[in-house]
C-alpha cells in the first residue's frame, strides 16, 4: 500500500458522523441539514433534455481531451465571463470529471518528491482534497490561516524566503470555501510574480465564481487577473471550474482545467493513463449549460433570498454576522468550542451544521476554531426554519 494513506485524515463527514453517532435528536422536529455543500436548486430541463437525447452515444470510447464543440463552449463562456482575448481551446482547456477529481489528480502530475522538501502552501480551513492530494503525492503541507484579522485571505505574508523556493505549488479557493472570501486582483497579481520569480504553479479553485451577491462585480479569475499584466501565456496559472455549483448539477462531474498550455500538456498526459474521459452523454450536456447564463443568475438570486431571510434572522444572535462575498457558506463564530456547538444544535434543535474545526488544522494556531459552515443549499423554507431554531438554540443556551 502507498505508505502516505496513513497520513490522511478521516473527511470532515465521516467526523461529523461520529460526533452524531448516538444522539437522539428532538423528535419533535425534522431534520435540517446544513453541512454539506451539495446544490438542492432544480437542475436546469435542458441539461436533462441534453443527456437523454445522446444517451446513445456510447458505441465508442470518449476522448481524455474532450470533443472540440466542449472546448469551444468553454472556451467561449470563459472569454466573455472573464474578459480573456488570448485563450486556445485546443491547448488551454481539458475537460474533467468536476473539479474534485481534477483538483486531486493535479497534485498527482506536478508534484515533485524527489527533491528534498517539495512544499504544496494551501488555505487553512480548506477544501480536503487539496490536503490528501498533496499528502498522497509525497509532497508537504504549508498551511496558510485564513482569520477575520486577514480578512479571511491566506496569510502570505507568513511564508519564508525559504519555503517559496521550495514551493511546487499553491492552492487558491477564491470566492473560499467556506468563508466566501475573494482574492482581489492585485493580491492574485502579487502571486502571480512569486510564481514567476520562485517557479511554481498557482492552482485556482474557482468552482464557486458563479455565486457572488452583487450582480455588477463578479469575482476576478487567475487567468483574467494573469492577462491585465499580459502574462497571455498564463505563465504558471492554471484554474479550475465546475458545473455543480453554477448549474446545480453536482451528479453530472463536469468541470475544466484552463491556463498554462505547457503545464496542461503534461496533465493531459498524465490523463491519458488516469482514465478518466467525461463521457459523451455528460460532454453534450455540458456543452448547453456552458452556453447559457440566465439559469445562473436566476440561481444567484435564490441564494440572495436565502441570505437575506437568514442574516435578518441570525442577527440578532451573531454580532458579526456578514454576506459573504461569495460562495453559498455563512462562516459563524460560535458562542463557545464549535464541536461542542454542532452537537449541540444537533440534539437539541436537530439541524446539522458544520464544525469549523473539521476543515482545518492547527497550524499555531486553529483559525477554524469556535466557526461552523452553514451551507444555504436546502429550500428557502427550509433555511428560514434551520435559522429560526439556531436563534433559539443560541437564546436557550447561552
Amino acid at each position: 500500500m502507498n505508505k502516505n494513506i496513513d497520513q490522511l485524515h478521516a473527511y470532515p463527514f465521516q467526523r461529523l458522523s461520529a460526533l452524531k453517532s448516538g444522539i437522539t435528536p428532538n423528535p419533535n422536529l425534522l431534520h435540517i441539514s446544513l453541512s454539506i455543500g451539495e446544490p438542492k436548486h432544480p437542475t436546469p430541463h435542458f441539461i436533462h433534455d441534453a443527456i437523454i437525447q445522446h444517451v446513445t452515444d456510447l458505441s465508442q470510447y470518449p476522448t481524455t481531451k474532450g470533443i472540440p464543440a466542449l472546448r469551444n463552449a468553454i472556451a467561449q463562456w470563459l472569454k466573455q465571463r472573464f474578459k480573456l482575448k488570448h485563450l486556445d481551446s485546443e491547448s488551454q482547456i481539458l475537460p474533467v470529471n468536476g473539479t474534485r477529481e481534477a483538483l486531486f489528480a493535479f497534485a498527482q502530475a506536478v508534484v515533485d518528491d524527489s527533491k528534498p522538501n517539495p512544499l504544496v502552501l494551501i488555505p487553512n480551513p480548506f477544501y480536503q482534497i487539496y490536503e490528501g492530494a498533496v499528502l498522497l503525492a509525497g509532497g508537504n503541507v504549508v498551511y496558510l490561516n485564513t482569520t477575520a484579522e486577514n480578512h479571511f485571505i491566506p496569510d502570505f505574508k507568513a511564508i519564508t524566503e525559504q519555503q517559496w523556493q521550495d514551493c511546487q505549488l499553491l492552492y487558491l479557493c477564491s470566492p473560499a470555501n467556506p468563508t466566501g472570501a475573494i482574492t482581489n486582483k492585485a493580491q492574485l497579481q502579487h502571486l502571480i510574480r512569486l510564481s514567476i520569480k520562485y517557479d511554481f504553479i498557482i492552482a485556482s479553485d474557482e468552482c464557486y465564481s458563479e455565486i457572488y451577491q452583487d450582480e455588477a462585480n463578479p469575482p476576478i479569475g487567475l487567468l483574467e487577473a494573469a492577462e491585465e499584466l499580459e502574462h497571455h501565456d498564463y505563465k504558471n496559472c492554471v484554474v479550475f471550474h465546475s458545473l455543480s455549483k453554477r448549474s446545480n448539477s453536482p451528479g453530472l462531474r463536469s468541470g475544466f482545467v484552463a491556463g498554462d498550455a505547457e503545464i496542461l500538456a503534461d496533465f493531459f498526459k498524465y490523463r491519458t493513463y488516469h482514465g478518466c474521459a467525461m463521457p459523451p452523454h455528460h460532454q453534450a450536456a455540458s456543452i448547453v449549460a456552458w452556453q447559457d447564463e440566465q439559469h445562473v443568475i436566476e440561481n444567484r438570486d435564490l441564494y440572495r433570498r436565502k441570505f437575506n431571510a437568514v442574516i435578518h434572522i441570525l442577527k440578532e444572535v451573531f454580532e458579526d454576522i456578514h454576506y459573504p462575498d461569495g460562495g453559498f457558506y455563512l462562516w459563524l463564530k460560535t458562542p463557545e468550542d464549535d464541536i461542542q456547538f454542532t452537537k449541540k444544535l444537533f440534539e437539541q434543535q436537530n439541524v446539522t451544521v458544520l464544525a469549523g474545526q473539521y476543515l482545518s488544522r492547527k497550524a499555531i494556531i486553529n483559525p477554524a476554531q469556535n466557526y461552523i459552515r452553514i451551507a444555504l443549499v436546502a429550500p428557502l423554507a427550509e433555511c428560514i426554519e434551520a435559522a429560526e431554531r439556531i436563534k433559539q438554540f443560541i437564546m436557550d443556551e447561552y
